[in-house]
């Protein structure tokens, strides 16, 4: 069950039945795993974020900053999901995606991939670009689409009209969801959901930034599929510090998710 100041969504359980997302965490051949005590750590620990270092199934992001990993001690330390940046924009594949992608399914990982938004570069262009460098894998989670303003990009710095925003959005949601056949997960931070986000996209998951926090006192009453809880995770097999994730729910309904979608029901 997920659950959120006391509220609970039978998010997974139900067999996604609401939210047409019938093939959501498609895994044949994945397996659950539980942190192993004391293996994945935080350089910076926060304790307002210490509740998501005690849910059940964690995970990572990566991209090429995190150089070589080996996925398979990634694995054995806990780590049951992770997301890999794969496209950028319109023009940029990250150099690691591939490999990762790989190399996290034969650890026996869950694995998704992720397009970071351009807002400089027109949504049907960004669309047709992840569409051709991601691989429409069966057994991968839900494509996340990343959602911030890029205010340190040293080429479109600045922002666009939520009304824009908007429409380039929905563009690529709609591109992701027709390329994959699942309903792609919004990641976003706590600036961007105010700003554009807030009161849009019920019928979507959201993975949810929030370092110093736990998503309720920064996000309301939105639900979520996973927290993003802290950019200075360490955990053995990456080198150098990694974002961690939990989701948000139990580990039983971890398992049964897998097990229902790997009897093909």
């Amino acid at each position: 069950m997920l659950r959120q100041r006391g509220r609970s969504l039978n998010f997974f359980s139900r067999k996604l039945v609401a939210l047409a997302t019938a093939s959501m965490l498609l895994g044949t051949g994945l397996v659950v795993s539980s942190a192993t005590a004391g293996s994945l750590k935080d350089a910076k620990p926060n304790d307002r974020v210490a509740s998501a270092h005690a849910m059940p199934i964690q995970g990572i992001d990566v991209s090429y900053w995190q150089g070589d990993i080996d996925w398979q001690k990634v694995r054995n330390a806990g780590v049951s999901f992770t997301y890999i940046k794969a496209t950028e924009g319109g023009d940029r594949v990250d150099p690691k995606f591939i490999e990762n992608w790989e190399g996290a399914k034969r650890a026996g990982v869950a694995r998704g991939a992720y397009h970071f938004i351009y807002w400089c570069r027109p949504a049907n262009e960004q669309a047709l670009w992840f569409m051709l460098n991601v691989p429409a894998d069966p057994d991968a989670l839900p494509p996340v689409l990343d959602l911030e303003w890029n205010s340190h990009s040293k080429t479109c710095p600045g922002k666009v009209a939520r009304d824009t925003a908007l429409a380039k959005i929905k563009v690529l949601l709609d591109a992701m969801q027709a390329h994959t056949g699942k309903r792609p997960i919004i990641y976003t931070d706590p600036v961007f959901h105010r700003e554009v986000l807030q009161g849009e996209f019920p019928e979507y998951h959201f993975w949810l930034r929030s370092v110093a926090a736990s998503p309720g006192r920064l996000y309301g009453e939105r639900p979520y599929a996973f927290w993003q809880f802290t950019t200075t995770g360490k955990v053995p097999g990456v080198e150098g510090k990694v974002d961690r994730n939990s989701f948000n729910g139990t580990q039983q309904d971890w398992e049964s998710v897998l097990k229902w979608l790997q009897a093909g029901e």
